[in-house]
């Protein structure tokens, strides 16, 4: 599934906010070289369990994710993510 995502680098710790269908995730990682790219897929795809590719959005805060499963399985695990950051 593809997920519209909103990225905030250099944030203290890695979290996921959803907000009318977009996640906003926090990533502890700066914008510089892709590392803040880098981390949001490995540390997405390790939560979630799944695989994770980054499909739009590679200078924008703005990113397209596409997400290994189904629609429903993908926002169950990230609405999981989000009540476990709590």
């Amino acid at each position: 599934m593809r997920l519209e995502a909103k990225v905030i680098p250099n944030a203290k710790k890695f979290s996921i906010s959803m907000e009318n269908g977009i996640a906003k995730i926090r990533v502890p990682a700066k914008a510089e070289g892709n590392e803040a790219n880098l981390r949001l897929v490995k540390e997405l795809g390790k939560r979630l369990g799944r695989k994770v590719a980054l499909v739009r959005g590679r200078t924008s805060r703005n990113k397209v994710l596409e997400i290994e499963g189904e629609t429903g399985e993908v926002f169950s695990g990230l609405l999981e993510i989000q009540k476990n950051e709590r």
